[in-house]
């Protein structure tokens, strides 16, 4: 790791706790994470710093999904088949991430953004549990969807955590702390996936990725604690806002950057 100084340390360290916190709430903490090593390590290659972050999210996620599936029983049958969907595609699209040019698919990216936020405001998704499929057609749902929002996370990324959970709570109709430790499974399957390209092309760094795990965990920790208390209402309109930034962003992105 670049030599840096106590204060870039404390201040990645913290902007890495808050993004652990909006993560385990929301997701979207990615959004918090990667421009601050960015912004701090400007000598990294890029899939280091990708690699980094992806490795903190994952150490982060498990501690919000295992606080989460304490509060409400998950359905791991579902989670475990929908999970593998989501690693496997990862692996794909972090692959040809690194074959194919990306432009096209960030133009697109804020207007069906915008599309999916219209879309989950005129209902009340996330604040009824009233799961919408028999058994066996959930799982075909679930592990299609992960499989589609997996592939986009190992591609791109931005936003991956949030996409997972519109899917369970607009698609299958999950409430949103009941949506919250499958969508976290999901989100660390794809995570994982992934980084495990990153790993075998050589792009990581374990000091980096240590501290920022470390503060990813403590974050998640904070922000779970938070949301069980608060419950769906409060995490819906965390979401609302957090999508809407998304597209703020993403479309800066593509447009004006």
């Amino acid at each position: 790791m670049l030599e840096l100084s106590v204060f870039d340390l404390g201040l990645l360290f913290a902007l890495a706790l808050f993004a652990g916190l909006v993560d385990s709430i929301i997701g979207g903490g990615g959004m918090i994470q990667v421009p601050a090593l960015f912004a701090a390590l400007p000598g990294f290659p890029p899939a280091t710093l990708l690699s980094v972050n992806k490795f903190g999210s994952i150490v982060g996620t498990i501690g919000s999904a295992i606080q989460y599936s304490r509060v409400n029983k998950s359905p791991w049958g579902l989670v475990i088949i929908s999970s593998t969907f989501a690693f496997f595609a990862s692996v794909a699209g972090a692959y040809l991430v690194t074959r194919i040019p990306t432009e096209w698919l960030r133009g697109a990216l804020p207007f069906l953004l915008l599309a999916l936020l219209i879309f989950n405001i005129k209902s009340n998704a996330g604040l009824v549990h009233a799961p919408k499929h028999n058994h066996h057609k959930q799982k075909a749902i679930a592990s299609t969807g992960a499989g589609i929002i997996g592939f986009y996370d190992g591609f791109l990324g931005p936003g991956a955590g949030a996409f997972y959970k519109l899917f369970y709570t607009r698609v299958l109709g999950f409430d949103f702390l009941r949506s919250a430790a499958p969508a976290k499974c999901l989100n660390i399957a794809s995570n994982l996936g992934a980084l495990c390209v990153f790993f075998y092309l050589g792009y990581f760094d374990w000091k980096l990725g240590l501290l920022m795990a470390s503060a990813n965990l403590v974050g998640g920790q904070i922000g779970t604690k938070i949301a069980i208390k608060h419950g769906n209402s409060f995490i819906r309109k965390g979401f609302f806002i957090l999508v809407t930034i998304l597209i703020i962003k993403t479309f800066y992105d593509a447009f004006l950057k």
